[in-house]
């Protein structure tokens, strides 16, 4: 997949052909998130997103996935087809920003920049609507409920690529911590796959003063919590990658009182799917033999998320030098280094060959912190990647 620039505009026209409209996609952005919406309640969304898209002369079909937007716009020859994604679902999270477009729904928040996502891809979206400087056929994809990792294969079952056909899907996300509108790619595992686990360990409750005659689930869950981690250390290759982390543990409510029983919440993360499967069945196994040795029992109910997000080689490959030769090598980040966080777009890539990408954020909270915002300078070169990408895309 070669790179073709001679039928492209000057990238500067693309530029201030984005500025020319830029504040109102700002002030979109902010609208969003003072109105975030939870996975599959994105209706306000929705709406707005489809009217926007409509009005630009899209082909807008609603509710694909439950509340996703699909917009198609068609060049002037028919040729090849390409799909850019971007998600819009909010985060249960109380927001601590004290920002002047601060979520106005309590205890819902953009904490992991879906609304900045979805203004990129808006703003993007405007330009080529205007210029048109492309064949074949676009199609926008705007997703719901990934941050439960539930939209992506709801749209799939929807027929989305059996009603929106492509040849390739491209999706990014904003990365905190990198330098602002530096663009990273990453061939193959770019990230982690994501399961969980709830272990009950059921001992016999008892008096504290009294352990002899009771069978302590306190103690022999925090046996476990220390021996989980050995399934890391001495069943996984050390050249390969996995994550066990225990983020919850629930179990009595008096310190005089050995409980009945004690809760263990845990996430799982690796990069390929057989480290995945050995996860999957060392820590059952594991739970349930330190549980016996206590005299306890284990329950373990394990939950596979999603895989690990696999991009497509020829397709990063092409996606680097659309950055390239738009940006130059300033602003590509050398090695960028796959990332153990997750994405249902992995679901998509596995559907369909393409590549997620990243651009940075800046100086900004963490993902997913209540003090988290997205950054508005980015918007612009983003969406500039985008056009880029598209109109490179489509006249080959």
């Amino acid at each position: 997949m070669n790179v073709i620039t001679q039928h492209h505009r000057p990238a500067d026209d693309i530029e201030k052909g984005i500025a020319s409209f830029i504040d109102e996609i700002i002030a979109l952005r902010r609208d969003l998130h003072r109105y975030p919406e939870l996975a599959f309640q994105e209706r306000r969304t929705s709406k707005i997103v489809a009217s926007l898209l409509s009005s630009w002369g899209y082909e807008v079909t609603t509710g694909v996935g439950g509340t996703g937007v699909v917009a198609t716009l068609r060049g002037a020859d028919s040729g090849k087809r390409i799909g850019i994604r971007a998600d819009m679902d909010a985060l249960p999270i109380e927001e601590a920003t004290d920002l002047p477009y601060a979520s106005d729904n309590p205890g819902v928040m953009h904490a992991c920049g879906h609304d900045g996502h979805t203004s990129i891809l808006l703003a993007a979206a405007r330009y080529l609507a205007e210029s048109r400087r492309f064949s074949g056929v676009l199609t926008l994809i705007f997703q719901p409920a990934e941050e439960i990792g539930a939209g992506a294969r709801k749209m799939i079952s929807d027929g989305l690529f059996e009603r929106f056909p492509v040849d390739a899907v491209f999706g990014l996300h904003n990365w905190p911590g990198v330098p602002s509108g530096q663009f990273g790619f990453v061939a193959d595992a770019a990230m982690a796959s994501v399961d969980q686990a709830v272990i009950r360990i059921i001992g016999k409750g008892g008096h504290g003063a009294e352990p002899h005659k009771a069978v302590d689930p306190v103690l022999a869950s925090a046996a476990l919590i220390t021996a989980l981690q050995s399934v890391v250390a001495r069943n996984v290759d050390p050249q390969d990658m996995a994550v066990v982390t225990v983020g919850s543990i629930h179990g009595g409510s008096a310190s005089n009182v050995i409980p009945e029983s004690v809760e263990l919440k845990l996430t799982m993360r690796a990069f390929s799917e057989a480290i995945r499967q050995q996860l999957q069945e060392r820590i059952p196994a594991l739970a349930r033999a330190q549980a016996e040795s206590f005299g306890a029992q284990a329950d373990v109910n394990y939950r596979l998320g999603f895989p690990a997000l696999i991009n497509h080689r020829e397709e990063t490959a092409f996606a680097r030098a659309v950055a390239l030769e738009t940006f130059g090598e300033g602003r590509i980040v050398r090695d960028f280094r796959p990332r153990t966080a997750s994405e249902d777009f992995a679901f998509m890539l596995q559907a369909q060959p393409g590549s997620y990408l990243f651009v940075g954020n800046g100086d900004s909270a963490p993902l997913h912190s209540a003090h988290y915002d997205f950054n508005d300078a980015i918007i612009a070169p983003a969406a500039h990647y985008w056009v880029r990408l598209v109109e490179t895309f489509l006249s080959q």
